[in-house]
């Protein structure tokens, strides 16, 4: 049975750390991750791994209950204890689906306004589009001369897409000659090696003003401007394939359509809001209590609805230690209107107990 500072990891997520509390009544634990943060958990959703050295950060596991060990009963083995990176590492992706047409290798990039209301002024979210069988691996560069940059590389899986950037305003005449490398292959498989992709491409910045250059497309529900990085490649066959094969591929793409490609969205760090009244007006006079309780419960109604649909967003309010009633107010909020959210108290060692997380679910 699990209890209070056994070290614990998620089965069902990536991540873990010490249970600092424990409800019986709702069968939870509540697991203190490597930012101080609380995170509720049902106990049949761990695993305990032992306890950890503090000086060396290593965990210690206890190997005296295995059946036939050939370590004495009292032997402890220290194993170092993985970063939450090589932890992300290890979950297991999603099965690789290919298409009949996916043999033909096909990468775009796509710019989405952030603000299509505001083109003069906004920032473009720039992604890559695998439409292929084949991961890629990737690398952008832009500037000119000497002055070169990669903007961002990687791997990319096949049938899906990647964020790269975020380009701003001030950034995009940066983009009008960019350069594209890209390697293609498959993994664990038999394949056909297929040539690398090194092309330079001139894109005409003025089109990021216009909003007829924002269209409907088949890899998003947004529009985008996509650019073809292959499109003089568009026609090279990849692979032998009989008129047979062709007119079945050609009906199974009539009758079932190819899968979409599914835009994933990128959830940002931890947000951080003020509801101290100082922070919300430039002066308190005239104000009751009521009123300047009003204007913080109305600032927090704010922030829960910009970011309701972000599921995964983490976001700190600090409304202080004081008399307790805008916390209560809060709470009492996140028990009916909210009740899908989950809530905790902030990482005490930054906030002490003047704040509350809320994670939109």
């Amino acid at each position: 049975m699990i209890k209070k500072g056994d070290t614990v990891r998620f089965l069902n997520a990536v991540g873990g750390g010490v249970v600092v509390r424990i409800d019986e009544y709702k069968k939870l634990i509540y697991v203190e991750d490597q930012d101080g943060f609380e995170i509720p958990v049902l106990e049949r959703e761990c695993v305990m791994v032992g306890e950890i050295n503090k000086e060396t950060n290593f965990i210690k596991r206890d190997f005296s209950s295995k059946v036939n060990s050939p370590q004495p009963a009292t032997q402890m083995v220290e194993q170092k204890l993985p970063s939450f990176q090589e932890e992300a590492l290890k979950v297991k992706s999603e099965p690789i689906i290919e298409t009949p047409e996916g043999e033909n290798l096909k990468a775009l990039l796509a710019f989405f306004p952030v603000d299509i209301k505001q083109l003069q002024t906004t920032s473009y979210d720039c992604y890559l589009v695998n439409d292929s069988n084949y991961f890629l691996y990737y690398n952008i560069v832009n500037g000119e001369n000497n002055q070169l940059k990669s903007i961002s590389n990687g791997i990319i899986e096949p049938n899906t897409q990647e964020e790269l950037t975020t380009i701003t305003k001030e950034d995009l005449n940066a983009w009008e000659q960019i350069q594209v490398q890209i390697i293609p292959f498959k993994q664990n498989k038999i394949y056909t090696i297929q040539k690398t992709i090194d092309v330079k491409i001139k894109l005409n910045t003025v089109k990021f003003y216009k909003l007829h250059s924002f269209t409907e497309n088949d890899y998003f529900d947004d529009l985008a401007m996509i650019i073809d990085i292959n499109n003089e490649k568009e026609n090279q066959k990849l692979v032998d394939v009989s008129p047979e094969e062709i007119k079945k591929a050609l009906f199974e793409k009539e009758t079932t359509g190819r899968p979409r490609i599914i835009k994933r969205p990128q959830i940002p760090d931890v947000i951080e809001v003020d509801l101290h009244i100082n922070e919300l007006v430039d002066t308190t006079s005239g104000l009751s209590n009521a009123d300047m309780l009003l204007l913080q419960l109305d600032k927090f109604h704010a922030i829960i609805a910009e970011n309701k649909t972000r599921k995964g967003q983490k976001i700190v309010f600090i409304h202080g230690k004081g008399e307790g009633v805008l916390r209560k107010e809060i709470e009492k909020l996140l028990k009916t209107r909210y009740k899908t959210f989950y809530f905790q108290d902030a990482s005490f060692r930054e906030y002490g107990f003047g704040a509350t997380m809320v994670t939109i679910k």
